[in-house]
């Protein structure tokens, strides 16, 4: 850094001349200072500093010479040349530049000295701040020739030390004040005699004797410059005109460039330091410990079928004519109607094309046990579910995903990433789906961004082929191979796929099947995605195995019509409904234009998104509303599940009249500390909350502390709920870190024993156990928000939101 200096500070000295810089304009000067330092800083080259230079200059030279710019760089290179020896080799160099033939090492040491005294003092080098200390006096005068190139080493730091260490007795130093007085009165002595040549304009032109001399003045005033510094360092005023601007300089130098990083943090540091020290008032879980819950045991059934494939071959040989799924189009008509039968002969067909016609190089293309993508649209429901159980029969892997809007789409490079992990090399869709994909230019489908390379087959009638007679898919009992991957994004972005295991798709249906009270050819209306999660597991799946015919209303239609599901109920009289609280509340503003409507046929309403806070309200409307319609309190259940364990949670259909479980209302302020706490409605900082019903047949619950080692909670503590069952996923895909952590999760008592020898799979429900063995849930893993070391969970900040008065607080809109 202190050669850089010296550096800028050499080349300053060289140009211009001192009669032309003592008339430069003060906005000139400043712009040369600045040129000055982004060189000796690096921040430009040489060439790119000579030719800023020179436009700076250009205007101003000519008028004080009457000289043109171009006849003056002549004028420079000549005088420079007169001042090689005849029998030198050496080429001449412009003025401007540093010529090494006239460096003095020992100068350059004796400046080091100076600098490394200057630097001990712990005075900071200079930065790239804007300065005005280079002005036209220092750029147009040298100091005396005290420090020429024949001068010995040891004059040179006696000099440094007289500079730095000596201290003021009432006047400056001599050779610095008598140069800068010189300055001062713009003298010119200690350049050499300047040459005049004529001009037509009658005007001289000025120009400096040599380079050498130059250089060396240069060297000089660096050289007394570093003794200035350091004098004004030791607290010594210079006595001179010029000695405010070198103070403003070494001010300029003494503040950095920035705040320290600490100035922008001291408020947000120190409530950090606060946060550190517990509040001794807190509450503190004062209950015992919790015993593990086991649900119910989960029946023997003697008819029931070793897999799902058996299922679905059993209907559709035995019923074929039986209805499976209506889908309705945007107008609410049912537009097809998939028999068992139709379900049956239809997937037979779709899985010996996947395994015998699809072929490269006379090899299959698929093996049993590959992954394959389904692309199918929200409201085409038939051709999706003739593909899931295609890819059944033929003992491949479906991945459900959603289709891609757009080659770019961030949500889709995920699902790409997750198709590539799973090694999917085909994808499934719809001729209608196909035609609506972006294309390339060789009317592909497009490659999408993030996705690995796809083969893409139409799954519609034309495209499948008639197997022989003497061919039959395998019909296997339920086994631990992957059965499907049902896929996941976490609060991060990240798209997961967690696999179900054939086994434990059974086991869920079978589960769901003893909650839920279904038996043959009931009526479900279903208005959730039917690709995954509980529209899955309840329209496609646990609806086969009970040869059950499901309605599936789509979600353009629920934009179009919010009462299309509740219509759908009266015509079908549907015994069960599934459904999210945001489709109650929504077709609680639509309800005044239907009044010929009864829900007296309902024994289940299924509430698939019971666990948040906010569908208690919804729930609660809905019963004031439709309760003259013929729905019973009973019949509202809500449930809580999760991607990775499934249905978690379900609130049973009780007897015909038996009223509602009661609600809790806990202390907001408590539940920020996990601990729970009985409040009452009256007051504004509570939260109310309906319970999810028991655990699922055949399941095993614990509450686990959310951060460290799995202990067991308090019966009064809120923790994660863990579940350990054979209806729960398997695995994050490809993804064994994640798995152990999540699927493998061991829960221990305080003394660390654990609870159980087989593993559990965390839910990212957060809740806890409460009266009558019922599942309380008060929010999700993934919206835990830790503020001033409390605990707060975005669905709260959701239902406080809309617990206010829209019409009274919130401008409309907003």
């Amino acid at each position: 850094m202190a050669e850089r200096t010296s550096t800028g500070l050499l080349t300053m000295m060289l140009e211009p001349t001192p009669a032309v810089a003592m008339t430069l304009p003060a906005e000139v000067r400043e712009k040369l200072a600045e040129l000055e330092l982004e060189l000796s800083e690096g921040d430009i080259t040489q060439k790119g500093y000579e030719k800023k230079r020179g436009k700076l200059l250009a205007p101003y030279i000519p008028q004080i010479q009457g000289v043109d710019p171009s006849l003056q760089i002549d004028n420079r290179i000549q005088a420079s040349s007169q001042a090689v020896l005849p029998g030198s080799k050496h080429k001449s160099r412009a003025a401007n530049t540093r010529d090494e033939r006239f460096r003095s090492d020992l100068h350059t040491e004796a400046v080091q000295a100076a600098l490394a005294k200057y630097k001990e003092r712990k005075m900071p080098m200079p930065s790239k701040r804007r300065s005005v200390l280079v002005q036209s006096s220092v750029e147009a005068c040298t100091p005396p020739d005290t420090s020429s190139a024949s001068e010995d080493e040891g004059s040179l730091r006696r000099q440094g030390r007289l500079a730095t260490s000596t201290p003021y007795q009432g006047h400056g130093h001599p050779a610095v004040e008598h140069w800068f007085n010189r300055v001062i009165q713009g003298s010119s002595t200690s350049s050499s005699a300047s040459s005049t040549s004529s001009h037509p304009g009658g005007r001289s032109v000025t120009t400096t004797n040599t380079t050498a001399h130059a250089a060396l003045n240069a060297n000089a005033a660096a050289t007394a410059l570093a003794d200035l510094m350091a004098h004004t360092q030791l607290g010594v005023p210079v006595n001179s005109r010029v000695s405010s601007k070198i103070q403003q300089l070494l001010n300029t130098l003494k503040r950095p460039k920035r705040p320290p990083l600490r100035e922008f943090f001291v408020d947000d540091f120190e409530e950090l330091m606060d946060v550190q020290q517990p509040d001794p008032n807190q509450p503190k879980p004062e209950g015992q410990q919790m015993s593990p819950l086991e649900g119910e045991p989960l029946g023997v059934v003697t008819n029931w079928p070793p897999s799902l494939p058996a299922a679905l071959q059993r209907w559709g040989t035995t019923q074929p004519k039986s209805p499976c799924l209506t889908a309705l189009d945007n107008a609410g008509k049912p537009v097809y109607t998939l028999t068992y039968g139709k379900l049956w002969t239809r997937s037979h067909k779709l899985a010996y094309t996947l395994l015998n016609k699809l072929s490269t190089r006379n090899e299959p293309l698929l093996m049993p046990g590959d992954r394959v993508a389904l692309v199918f649209p929200n409201n085409d429901p038939v051709m999706f579910m003739v593909a899931f159980y295609g890819c059944l029969l033929a003992e491949l892997v479906p991945v459900p995903i959603e289709v891609p809007l757009t080659r770019k789409d961030a949500g889709s490079q995920q699902i790409g990433f997750l198709l590539g992990s799973c090694g999917v090399t085909l994808a499934l869709t719809t001729d209608a789906c196909q035609k609506g994909l972006p294309k390339a230019q060789t009317g592909e489908v497009a490659t999408f961004k993030g996705w690995p390379r796809l083969l893409w087959f139409v799954t519609d009638g034309k495209h499948v082929v008639k197997p022989p007679k003497d061919w039959h898919p395998p019909i296997r009992e339920a086994s631990n191979d992957i059965a499907y991957i049902e896929y996941k994004t976490s609060k991060e972005g990240s798209t997961m796929g967690i696999t179900v295991s054939n086994s434990a798709m059974l086991a869920h249906c079978h589960s769901l099947t003893q909650a839920c009270g279904y038996t043959e050819a009931e009526t479900i209306t279903n208005v959730l995605d039917f690709k995954r999660e509980a529209g899955l597991w309840h329209g496609v799946l646990t609806s086969v195995m009970n040869r059950m015919h499901v309605i599936s209303i789509p979600y353009s239609l629920m934009k179009v019509n919010p009462l299309s599901w509740i219509q759908k109920v009266h015509t079908y009289k549907a015994r069960v409904a599934v459904v999210k609280s945001r489709d109650m509340h929504w077709s609680l503003l639509a309800q005044r234009d239907q009044r010929d409507i009864s829900l007296s046929s309902l024994r289940m309403l299924i509430v698939a998104d019971g666990a948040n806070p906010w569908s208690i309200s919804s729930c609660d409307a809905f019963l004031n509303v439709f309760q003259a319609r013929g729905l019973r309190p009973e019949v509202i259940c809500p449930c809580a599940s999760s991607s990775e364990a499934m249905t978690v949670a379900i609130r049973r259909p009780p007897e015909m009249g038996v009223p509602p479980p009661g609600k809790a209302v806990l202390s907001m302020g408590g539940l920020s500390h996990s601990v729970i706490r009985v409040d009452t409605e009256e007051k504004l900082s509570v939260l109310t909350v309906q319970d999810v019903g028991q655990v699922m047949p055949g399941a095993l619950v614990c509450v686990v502390r959310v951060e460290g080692t799995p202990y067991l909670c308090h019966t009064d503590e809120v923790g994660e709920i863990c579940l350990s069952s054979g209806t729960t996923g398997v695995a994050y895909y490809g993804l064994p870190g994640m798995t152990k952590n999540i699927f493998e999760t061991i829960p221990v008592t305080s003394s660390g024993v654990p609870v159980s020898d087989r593993p559990f799979t965390r839910t990212s429900l957060l809740g806890f156990v409460g009266p009558d063995s019922l599942v309380f849930v008060v929010g999700k893993m993934e919206g835990l928000m830790v503020v001033s070391g409390r605990r707060h969970n975005a669905d709260d900040v959701v239902a406080t939101a809309l617990a206010v008065e829209p019409m009274k607080f919130v401008y409309r809109g907003r």
